[in-house]
């Protein structure tokens, strides 16, 4: 049990020790991209105890549960820190509906890359402009797409900029016993059976034994589930056509 323990609390302060370092070299152009999963919850509450005006900004993609705006409003009041939210370009969003539909991000890979490309993409990179470093939440048991994480990164689909990941080593366990130990509020639909949370239609909870991310974008194969805002997409066609080429 003491080696749990200590464990964790190592990964907190390694956490904790990234996150002050990066806020201290690039305040105050770096921002936190949040969604408030539970990895946001937790390094929202962090931030607010090294940098109480650092920027945080969140996407709203217009298709986001309800579950998402009622726990941002209460990270919001439990931790002080200001939310910016970033809109997809309305033109954008009317042209792929009118023409599309409703679901087109259904029919194929490519279809959904455009919709996450238009609601999710093309607002972050409005957001990270003029800044030198963003956080995020990404860990390496999230995804077999994010394996190769590092603490510091630089993010050359973002102009160069520099990409912090202070919860890289962290477990889900982990993310619990925090919100947990610090009373962090965090949203309804983790204890519905969800996993990881994104858009509303593209967002289901998992089956016992199933990846955390298996929610996400279900109908397509573990490669390929990112929507642009990590991976690149000319990255994910090329493991897509791999994967097809050998048969998986």
């Amino acid at each position: 049990m003491a080696g749990k323990n200590n464990g964790y609390a190592a990964r907190v302060k390694k956490a904790e020790q990234v996150l002050r370092s990066a806020i201290e070299e690039f305040h105050p152009a770096i921002t936190l991209a949040s969604s408030f999963s539970l990895e946001d919850v937790v390094l929202m509450h962090m931030i607010s105890k090294i940098r109480p005006d650092a920027r945080v900004f969140a996407i709203d993609t217009g298709r986001l549960n309800e579950e998402t705006y009622q726990c941002a409003d209460l990270v919001k009041f439990i931790t002080g820190l200001k939310i910016e939210w970033v809109f997809p370009r309305f033109e954008d969003v009317q042209k792929l509906e009118q023409e599309k539909g409703l679901f087109s991000f259904r029919s194929s890979l490519d279809a959904r890359h455009e919709c996450c490309n238009i609601r999710k993409v093309e607002p972050l990179s409005r957001a990270l402009k003029g800044q030198k470093a963003w956080i995020t939440g990404l860990r390496k048991e999230q995804n077999v797409t994010r394996e190769e994480l590092k603490y510091v990164e630089i993010d050359e689909a973002h102009g160069g900029i520099t990409k912090i990941n202070p919860l890289l080593e962290w477990e889900d366990k982990d993310l619990k016993r925090y919100i947990d130990e610090n009373k962090l509020p965090y949203s309804a639909l983790y204890d519905r059976g969800y996993t990881s949370i994104g858009c509303a239609p593209c967002t289901r909870a998992t089956e016992p034994g199933e990846h955390p991310r298996a929610g996400r974008w279900w109908w397509e194969s573990a490669e390929q589930k990112e929507c642009g805002l990590h991976v690149d997409y000319s990255k994910q066609k090329d493991v897509s056509a791999g994967a097809q080429a050998s048969g998986k």
